[in-house]
């Protein structure tokens, strides 16, 4: 039974482990897709194989309405809000507890200030490891049953902080609490893969990237009020209370997305059907077994990170970006109520420059991102690149020095507290614009393994956000707030304003000789 490809029937979709050798007489875009590429992308038709095997099981043409890209946009946008909701709620039990470290500090007789730091950060040590099973894990078993088993156990070690009785219980709680929480920051990249097309894609991640920068911030507002008003233990009771409000959602709209997944269960019911067991994917690989392709899933984020010079260099950038992002939200208080004299909940309210930022940054790169892609598409014409998604990095990279500078200096001499929160915010601004392109590059240059690609970002990304707060009140004592945010505007310049021009100049020919990226234009 044959089964026509449609022209988004695999150019998404993870390629199966040992598939590699049974399309090595085609090119790379063939070989990834199953198609032969035309022109623009818009014309294709099948490869050999899809066209000889008639057992081969496929979308009904390109407008069959089972494939996740041909959904309404009102189902897309509904995923894709119950996706960026969860990878809200779990940044906000990351820094929620900032405003509250002196009273658990006191509560538990910790009084060295690494240790106090330390149970704020290890909740995102847990997101370095996180996404190192579960990207690839929704690879091999689909999308919603990964993201809302994660999520359940985020759910229940948030709560379970709550009653800790000491330093280690909460340390020990904190770390699984984002161990779970870390499933829709490396899954739901991926998710809005699947139903997004590439020139659709980048409102969507756009809104879905600023939850991870927006959620750190909103979260020592309310925890500053919680932990004022009533006691530090309902700051994990009431985010698992919003957690399981959002869960509820998910159980009721979030259905599988994933292209292979979707099309595997087509080829059971076809069997079923028709008794024709020779029925198959380009997925399917019976001799292939469970542990071996586990395996081969979870190290393939490793692989390129260690491998992919695009992946090194943008995951490199990010983690600098989160690092100072968690930097910030850990000193934050601090500032406001050592030098300026706030008291805990006015201290908190200070978090809202960082929102505003992150906000301002995320409705301008929604607003951009998809206008330039479709210029520069039009102009190369009528065929896209990822490099296409690289332009807004460049103002980007400039405003995060620069409000580094203004947020540092301002600080040191305790002007009025207007000039700091500017500072911080034209930070933010800068931070959410070179974070959402990085997102939305690597999701089109690893289409296929656009949640291994995620994954390996996030686990230099939460080293990152792990360590920088260790170090800050260190640094900031020797240095102090001037020339110590100095520094970081410094390297920050040395990282990113590269990043960008070298990708543009060289990023077509390192897709071109990767085994994992989309290698030609689109």
């Amino acid at each position: 039974m044959s089964r026509p490809l449609s022209q988004h029937a695999t150019s998404e979709e993870t390629l199966p482990v040992g598939a590699e050798g049974r399309f090595s007489s085609q090119s790379k875009e063939e070989r990834d897709t199953g198609l032969y590429t035309t022109d623009s992308g818009s014309a294709k038709k099948e490869a050999p194989e899809a066209a000889q095997d008639p057992d081969l099981v496929t979308w009904d043409g390109p407008d069959d309405p089972h494939d996740p890209k041909n959904w309404s946009k009102s189902h897309k946008w509904a995923i894709t809000a119950i996706v960026s909701a969860f990878c809200f709620i779990s940044p906000v039990s990351s820094s929620i507890v900032a405003p509250a470290l002196p009273a658990i500090s006191a509560e538990f007789h910790v009084t060295n200030e690494v240790e106090q730091n330390l149970m704020f950060s290890i909740f995102v040590l847990a997101y370095a490891f996180g996404p190192l099973f579960l990207g690839p894990l929704s690879e091999e078993f689909g999308r919603p049953i990964v993201l809302q088993l994660a999520n359940l156990f985020y759910f229940i070690f948030n709560l379970v902080c709550g009653f800790s009785s000491n330093k280690g219980e909460m340390l020990a709680f904190r770390f699984l609490a984002g161990l779970g929480g870390s499933a829709p920051l490396c899954i739901g990249a991926g998710v809005l893969s699947d139903v997004w097309r590439a020139d659709e894609r980048g409102a969507a991640l756009s809104i879905y990237s600023l939850a991870p920068l927006l959620g750190p911030a909103v979260g020592p507002i309310a925890g500053g009020w919680i932990a004022q008003k009533t006691t530090w233990r309902w700051i994990f009771w009431s985010t698992s209370a919003a957690d399981a409000l959002v869960q509820g959602l998910g159980l009721i709209f979030l259905q599988e997305t994933y292209g292979p997944k979707l099309l595997k269960e087509k080829a059971k019911k076809l069997r079923k059907e028709t008794g024709n067991e020779r029925l198959k994917t380009a997925f399917d690989h019976p001799d292939q077994r469970l542990i071996a392709k586990l395996r081969h899933s979870t190290v393939r984020p490793f692989i390129l990170l260690g491998t992919q010079p695009m992946v090194q260099v943008l995951a490199f950038y990010m983690a600098y970006l989160y690092g100072i992002m968690y930097l910030v939200l850990g000193s934050f208080s601090a500032l406001w109520i050592a030098k300026y004299h706030e008291s805990v909940g006015v201290s908190g309210i200070n978090y809202v420059s960082v929102g505003l930022g992150c906000f301002l940054g995320a409705q301008f790169a929604a607003l951009v991102t998809n206008r330039i892609y479709i210029r520069l598409k039009a102009k190369n014409n009528g065929i896209g690149r990822p490099e296409f998604r690289l332009p807004l990095m460049v103002p980007g990279s400039l405003l995060v020095p620069i409000g580094l500078f203004w947020y540092g200096w301002s600080a040191e001499a305790t002007v009025q507290w207007i000039m700091p929160n500017i500072g911080i915010c034209i930070y933010a601004i800068g931070g959410i614009l070179g974070f959402q392109c990085i997102q939305v590059f690597l999701v089109d240059a690893y289409t296929q393994y656009a949640a291994s690609a995620i994954a390996a970002a996030a686990f230099l990304r939460s080293l990152a956000a792990f360590g920088f707060p260790l170090f800050a009140p260190y640094m900031y004592k020797a240095m102090g707030d001037g020339w110590a945010n100095s520094m970081l505007a410094f390297i920050a310049i040395a990282i990113g304003l590269p990043s960008p021009l070298l990708l543009w100049k060289y990023g077509p020919m390192l897709r071109e000789r990767s085994p994992y990226a989309a290698g030609g234009d689109r």
